[in-house]
């Protein structure tokens, strides 16, 4: 760089001495035009000049005088008397007489100066028509018959340079030394903000960081500490819902972009965030912040996205999964103590017995399976109520739906996310309404309905302790939980409701009911998913990528 305007320089301080020599030029051939058109003009009216040149023999010893005496007045260097066709009659250099001297037009009709070749190159002329009598008498008109020309060619370079004084040398050497100085400066600039990187290095460096934005699934973006967006790879843009947006993020601030307020405050705050769990849209991302910091001064924030809609299914799903597994269990337990229990009767020969027992067994179930079915009509829904209340017997904790409960079929993917949000307030329930003490029978109720457009209510109420009021806000993230940790981790499952919620653009709440004695879950899920007008509050933060356990509230 310090070459290519050092090179740029002395073009200019060229372009600029050209320019100057130019000026210098000019100044001498408006000095010499003037002084060589009146010696030219005196020359040509001299009545001896004038009667010689009109005969038809001119006295050439005469003229040679008087244009010697001329030339050496105005200090020309050459000196000439020209027919009308340029060729020359007498000259200061007598062995150029019969030479040929190109004039321009209108020489021979009017008086002028300008640029001519000569002798010596080119040269500053002077030239005046000599006019002399058309014919005999007093009344004679007078007529061209010859041109004086007076010339002075242009003095050599340094003459010139010489004539200027030394002044174009010298502004010219400090033009260029300053230039230097200020082009080294500029360049030690450019070299201290690039790294010490050429530009061939900033070229590959910049091709390699586009490959890399371009290769990696996770998104990554920059903001300054203006609020502006530095950089936003297409994946970033993907995951935000800015990929159809035809102007390109960087160089714009978030303000302007119309992000959802959650997305806007996680990529404009400054402190470090790790695992943060947002939901935009339909997409749950998970959000990683740091701070960059340059010579120990704040420069803004590197936030990774990473989409884990996916895995949130899957551990929805599993946890269904391990939920199902765990009811089957409890019925094994149950059913097994149930069969020794008729073993030993047929062994003690009470079979009236056997039968009054079996028939028992066969209408309470009957009758759990009755009240479920009766006020839900989704069958998955209405399945894992009825596994739930086998688990929840199995603990003497009574599982009840309230009469006011009316649940009609859903969609699938509704019901999987109403299956899972019931199952794990319905586990949590049962651990709290297990652990509440022998203040009252522990009692789960859970009621299901339907909004005026579609969206599903699910709530479920426990006489356990309740949930402490300092902590409500706090009981929704990841990690927060009453019970020890265990190998797969705890505080999952209501951190992961709340997503679940969010994600379709519903909300979950609780608060502590004294007529039930315990905590009371409401969860609202929209039919068809989030609505924009309503962007989702603050979201849990920390939710695992690791599969998830059952979970529970506090006791």
């Amino acid at each position: 760089m310090l070459v290519l305007q050092l090179a740029v320089l002395l073009v200019v301080v060229a372009a600029a001495a050209v320019v100057f020599l130019g000026q210098v030029d000019a100044a001498f051939r408006d000095d010499r035009a003037d002084r060589l058109e009146v010696a030219a003009e005196g020359l040509a009216g001299i009545p001896a000049v004038q009667e010689s040149l009109a005969a038809e023999v001119p006295d050439r010893r005469a003229l040679g005088f008087y244009l010697q005496t001329r030339a050496a007045y105005v200090d020309a260097t050459n000196a000439y008397l020209t027919d009308l066709d340029g060729r020359i009659l007498v000259a200061t250099d007598p062995t150029r007489a019969g030479e040929h001297l190109t004039l321009p037009a209108g020489a021979t009709t009017r008086a002028g100066s300008g640029d001519v070749e000569d002798v010596g190159g080119r040269a500053i002329a002077a030239w005046v028509p000599v006019y002399g009598s058309a014919g005999q008498g007093p009344d004679a008109a007078p007529r061209p018959v010859a041109v004086a020309v007076l010339a002075d060619p242009y003095p050599p370079l340094r003459e010139r340079l010489s004539r200027a004084g030394g002044d174009v040398l010298v502004v010219v050497g400090i033009g260029l030394a300053v230039a230097a100085a200020g082009s080294w400066l500029l360049s030690r600039l450019v070299k201290r903000r690039t790294r010490g990187l050429e530009p061939a290095q900033i070229a590959a460096l910049a091709d390699h960081r586009e490959g890399v934005l371009r290769s990696i699934r996770e998104g990554v973006v920059v903001v300054g500490d203006d609020g502006r967006v530095s950089l936003m790879s297409d994946s970033a843009r993907e995951l935000l819902g800015l990929a159809g947006v035809p102007a390109d993020p960087a160089g714009r601030r978030l303000d302007d972009l119309g992000l959802d307020p959650a997305v806007h405050d996680l990529l404009r705050g400054t402190d470090e965030v790790r695992d943060a769990v947002l939901v935009s849209g339909a997409t749950v991302l998970v959000l990683n912040r740091r701070r960059v910091l340059h010579d120990g001064r704040p420069a803004g924030t590197v936030t990774t996205l990473r989409d884990r809609t996916e895995l949130l299914a899957l551990q929805s799903e599993l946890h269904a999964r391990e939920s199902v597994t765990e009811t089957l269990r409890a019925q094994t337990h149950e059913f097994s103590n149930q069969l020794h229990t008729v073993s030993g009767l047929l062994e003690l020969g009470e079979y009236e017995e056997v039968g009054r027992f079996v028939d028992r067994l066969t209408r309470r179930r009957a009758d759990v399976s009755e009240d479920v079915t009766a006020r839900v009509a989704d069958p998955a829904v209405a399945a894992l109520l009825i596994a739930k209340a086998t688990l929840a017997d199995e603990r003497h904790v009574a599982l009840a739906v309230a009469p006011g409960s009316a649940l009609p079929r859903l969609d699938p993917d509704l019901s999987a996310d109403v299956g899972t949000v019931l199952g794990n307030l319905v586990d949590n329930a049962v651990d709290a309404a297990a652990a509440g003490g022998d203040r009252r029978p522990p009692r789960v109720e859970v009621r299901l309905t339907t909004e005026a457009d579609g969206a599903v209510v699910v709530e479920v109420a426990d006489s356990g302790p309740g949930v402490p009021p300092e902590q409500s806000d706090t009981i929704f993230r990841r990690g927060w939980s009453t019970k020890p940790a265990g190998a797969a981790g705890r505080g999952v499952g209501l951190a992961l409701v709340h997503v679940l919620a969010q994600r379709r653009g519903g909300e979950v709440t609780v608060h502590n009911d004294p007529a039930v004695g315990g905590a009371v879950f409401i969860a609202r899920l929209p039919r068809s998913g989030a609505n924009p007008a309503e962007p989702p509050t603050e979201p849990p933060t920390d939710l695992p990528t690791d599969l998830p356990t059952d979970e529970e509230r506090p006791a």
